[in-house]
């Protein structure tokens, strides 16, 4: 098992047991449908380490695992990647998530949170020299809102770069965890659940990617004022929205970058892969070029969308260059 180390990214969040089912068509309410089974790791927050690890990053997961083969998978697959396990033992089972996969490779998923809803403030604040000394911290929102704003308290007080993931989009999130967030990494449901939210503005997921720049950074800004905003959008790729006072160059605070042609087989985890690979691009290089940490980001999440599975189809760095190049 890898010993935490300062700097590189420490991902909070959640592990899952995946149970997939791979079908023509996604079952209807009543339906009942044929498919091919298999079972692997999963949760967003390992599947963000495991993607942050497989860039290159020095990697930590906190989270919280239950005593059964389930938490037993989390650490021997860890170690595999030498990913440095921070595991709050809990009396839950460990979590679990039931997902069917289209022949499109869209999916749909239940999850039971198991031990991922024990994870408590105590131990997060028990970890605080591992948070403090991160270059980056990575949270989702599968986890307790306290925890998570817990650890990202820590972060900012080492003066880490705090990166949240806001999903599920029907989690709970507060104004205060939102002040704590240097990069906000929505997909089109989650940014106008977050608009709706805390900005009072009403918008359908599905025109997100349609709205011209401007009216999309504006958006961006009336969420988060203080941090950059990146609203990832499937096959029109993602949009970055850079705070007042940031240096964008000549041009103005916002890029809008084109996704990578894919092969898809299977698009569970794609936003895992885009966050945990963005998360150990900003790690290797703060303060570098937004839009090349976007790029890499955006073909590492295109390259994972190639094999089934979530946290088992993370591909490497090596991978990205063998692909894309340098």
């Amino acid at each position: 098992m890898a010993t935490p180390r300062a700097g590189g990214v420490v991902v909070v969040g959640s592990f899952n047991v995946d149970h997939v089912w791979q079908c023509d068509a996604l079952p209807q309410p009543g339906e009942t449908r044929a498919g091919r089974y298999h079972s692997g790791p999963g949760g967003k927050g390992f599947n963000q380490a495991t993607a942050a690890a497989r860039a290159g990053a020095s990697t930590s997961f906190v989270c919280a695992l239950g005593d059964d083969a389930g938490g037993a998978l989390a650490r021997t697959l860890a170690g595999h990647d030498r990913i440095a396990m921070l595991a709050m033992d809990s009396a839950e089972p460990t979590g679990t998530a039931g997902i069917y996969v289209d022949a499109a490779g869209r999916n749909s998923i239940v999850i039971g949170a198991g031990a991922n809803a024990a994870l408590d403030r105590g131990f997060i604040d028990r970890h605080a020299p591992v948070l403090s000394g991160a270059a980056v911290v990575l949270a989702q929102l599968e986890s307790p809102i306290e925890a998570i704003e817990a650890a990202l308290r820590h972060a900012k007080a080492g003066g880490a770069t705090t990166v949240l993931n806001p999903a599920p989009a029907n989690a709970e999130t507060s104004a205060a965890l939102l002040a704590l967030v240097d990069v906000l990494t929505p997909n089109e449901t989650e940014f106008v659940a977050l608009l709706a939210r805390h900005a009072s503005t009403a918008l359908p997921a599905d025109a997100i990617a349609g709205l011209d720049d401007g009216t999309l950074h504006r958006l961006c800004r009336t969420l988060l004022p203080h941090g950059t905003v990146v609203v990832t959008l499937g096959a029109a790729g993602c949009f970055a929205s850079l705070p007042d006072g940031a240096d964008a160059g000549d041009g103005p605070r916002w890029h809008r970058a084109a996704a990578e042609r894919a092969a898809v087989v299977d698009t569970t985890g794609a936003g895992d892969a885009f966050n945990g690979a963005l998360a150990a691009s900003i790690a290797h290089d703060a303060g570098g070029d937004l839009r090349a940490q976007l790029r890499f980001a955006g073909r590492f999440a295109a390259l994972s969308t190639e094999r089934a599975g979530a946290a088992a189809a993370m591909p490497t760095r090596a991978d990205v260059t063998a692909r894309f190049g340098e």
